[in-house]
């Protein structure tokens, strides 16, 4: 773990009112323990099962933030206790969590993830199936889940003017349905790569783990 670094970047986006997600997908429960020594209490995981057992394991005051694609039959899981949901990308999705923490007596923030990105490969809606999830919201609310914003992921590219692009876009779709956000929502975009373009382009939310834990081992 970079220790320097992880003080840099959190000053950097403390002064900018820009929050920290610490990307800890396959990170050890002491790796995450040194970070959150440090202060970092944001931490985002990917697979349901690693998560629960961190969980278990670390303390309770950590705001634990799922970012990968989650399915349904896995909200469950971590309906008891998960602080953000990143990754809905159907209205399916959102009446099961809905489900899941009305049985927990919780209400759960979520964020609608957006597909802006070329690559097939990554999740989320599009911009006619996001206004269409509006719609039926409103039709028929959910009362166990906090809609708190976007998120989104830019194309793996190093051409910046695509990313910048593609960020863009999502903060625009993210202006055009501020009200059906909880106050102060969250735009969750921006990753180590691409991070400070993110910022530039609107983003309040960014998710970093490679620049703070080091590169990822390759166990998927």
């Amino acid at each position: 773990m970079n220790t320097g670094l992880f003080k840099k970047i959190s000053t950097d986006l403390q002064s900018q009112q820009v929050a920290l997600v610490a990307v800890s997908k396959t990170k050890t429960v002491g790796e995450i323990k040194d970070l959150y020594d440090l202060g970092q209490r944001d931490f985002g995981e990917n697979y349901v099962q690693e998560l629960v057992d961190k969980q278990a394991s670390l303390p309770k005051d950590i705001r634990w933030h799922f970012i990968g694609h989650l399915q349904s039959n896995k909200v469950k899981f971590i309906a008891s206790f998960i602080y953000m949901i990143q990754s809905v990308d159907s209205l399916k999705l959102l009446k099961e969590i809905n489900r899941q923490a009305e049985k927990n007596a919780r209400m759960v923030d979520c964020l609608l993830q957006v597909h802006i990105a070329n690559e097939e490969t990554k999740f989320g809606l599009d911009e006619i199936e996001l206004g269409h999830l509006f719609t039926q919201l409103c039709e028929d609310p959910l009362h166990h889940v906090r809609l708190a914003g976007l998120m989104g992921m830019a194309s793996f590219t190093t051409d910046e003017d695509e990313v910048a692009s593609e960020f863009r876009l999502l903060k625009t779709l993210f202006d055009q349905y501020a009200g059906h956000f909880v106050p102060n929502p969250v735009l969750s975009m921006g990753m180590s790569s691409d991070y400070l373009l993110a910022i530039r382009d609107g983003s309040n939310m960014v998710r970093i783990g490679s620049l703070i834990f080091g590169e990822r081992a390759n166990t998927r």
